[in-house]
């Protein structure tokens, strides 16, 4: 298929936030403000919802960035209020040997959503652009050849009518390296500081460099990456959602008002004593 070369975005060094006057970075939101916010927020999330199931439409949504950038919160926050039917987290593990003998995006394509679906990427086929360029999972050249054909199957992918859109989470080394160690010490956390994920940490200006590569052949006009810095994750959270509700032109849908219905009666019902084994209530 012949597409049309569209002119990208002209790629631009990432500076770190300021203030909304310019200065010096926002002081941290309370955890009041968040959580007023992001109920907000959560209602248009479920807003959209209704208008994704309500329309058929499709939507994909990808979340890139290094080790500790925060891009798990974001998605657990999105995910917060609604339907795992609708909102679906894909988290690809390491091929297998099959996928391997592949062409490389064709396992990220299977997952790609139907009609009525949002599908969220926790890391996507731009693994071929980082952690596989920079760990040596392909060679130069792979990663070179896939720079070169993503834009067009991107391209494919907005044209069959999928709203697209990448997220990059830019964390400063001095957070990256605050969020590392905390997880060290973390019996929650201890499972995010694989062997992978040190070596990633050790390699942070071979990252830069992959990140420079990647968005200068892949930030086109048809699927433009979106920078969202995260040293402060409630801020980065409250950014994210709101910045793709406003990408999405979705609408309020008709639904009729809801009233319970009245609850049958049976007055010759008797409770059975089935609670035989019981939770412990320790708390």
């Amino acid at each position: 298929m012949a597409h049309k070369h569209k002119k990208k975005h002209k790629t631009q060094a990432i500076l770190p936030p300021s203030g909304t006057d310019g200065g010096s970075p926002a002081a941290p939101l309370s955890r009041k403000e968040y959580e007023a916010e992001l109920k907000h927020l959560h209602a248009e999330l479920v807003k959209l919802q209704l208008w994704v199931k309500h329309t058929g439409a499709k939507i994909c949504i990808v979340f890139e960035g290094r080790d500790g950038a925060g891009k798990g919160g974001v998605i657990k926050a999105i995910m917060e209020r609604v339907s795992p039917r609708i909102f679906r987290v894909v988290a690809l593990p390491p091929p297998t040997e099959r996928e391997k003998s592949q062409m490389f995006i064709q396992r990220y394509v299977t997952h790609l959503p139907a009609g009525g679906e949002i599908i969220i990427f926790d890391r996507s086929w731009y693994n071929r652009a980082g952690v596989d360029r920079v760990m040596g999972f392909c060679t130069e050249e792979q990663s070179k050849k896939f720079l070169e054909s993503v834009p067009y199957v991107e391209q494919s992918i907005v044209e069959s009518g999928v709203i697209l859109l990448k997220y990059w989470l830019e964390v400063s080394e001095e957070e990256q390296t605050r969020r590392m160690e905390s997880r060290i010490d973390d019996p929650r956390k201890i499972w995010k500081l694989s062997p992978m994920d040190l070596e990633s940490y050790a390699r942070w200006f071979d990252y830069s460099r992959a990140r420079d590569a990647m968005f200068e052949a892949s930030d086109t006009m048809w699927a433009p990456w979106f920078v969202a810095f995260s040293d402060d994750k409630k801020r980065a959270r409250l950014n994210i959602i709101s910045h793709l509700l406003s990408r999405i032109p979705y609408e309020d849908v008709p639904r009729e008002k809801i009233k319970l219905p009245k609850r049958q009666k049976d007055p010759d019902y008797v409770e059975a004593d089935y609670a035989r084994h019981r939770v412990p209530e320790r708390f």
